[in-house]
């Protein structure tokens, strides 16, 4: 580390977000606005560090933001930020009812008694 680094350290309580920001192959909207503001500091020769930290263990900042973010839950007054269906949601839902579908037609099927024998 030269001198003069600048670092931003977060602590989080939340190790689903650390995770999501690790796997290149999740695109949420939310953490794709964590990466490019991430990237935004680097370019501006930052160093972003993230650590974990337990939930409910007293950590001041934890419960700042914790209280923060239930006040902020609970004004309905505020604008809504995050109004998109995330595709993984999307994705599960089709998944599901295409089983469903499957399993009924799988089910009322007269074809294919011999097989059905065999499940």
């Amino acid at each position: 580390m030269e001198t003069g680094d600048k670092i931003v350290l977060i602590h989080t309580d939340s190790q689903i977000t650390l995770q999501l920001l690790q796997n290149k192959k999740m695109h949420t909207r939310l953490i794709e606005l964590i990466r490019t503001k991430i990237n935004e500091m680097e370019q501006h020769k930052w160093r972003v560090e993230f650590t974990w930290i337990k939930a409910h263990e007293a950590h001041p900042g934890n419960e700042t933001a914790n209280q923060l973010a239930k006040e902020a839950a609970n004004n309905k007054n505020v604008e809504k930020s995050y109004t998109k269906i995330p595709n993984s949601a999307i994705l599960n839902e089709i998944k599901g009812n295409s089983v469903m579908q499957w399993q009924s037609e799988w089910e009322n099927t007269t074809k294919g008694e011999t097989i059905k024998l065999f499940s």
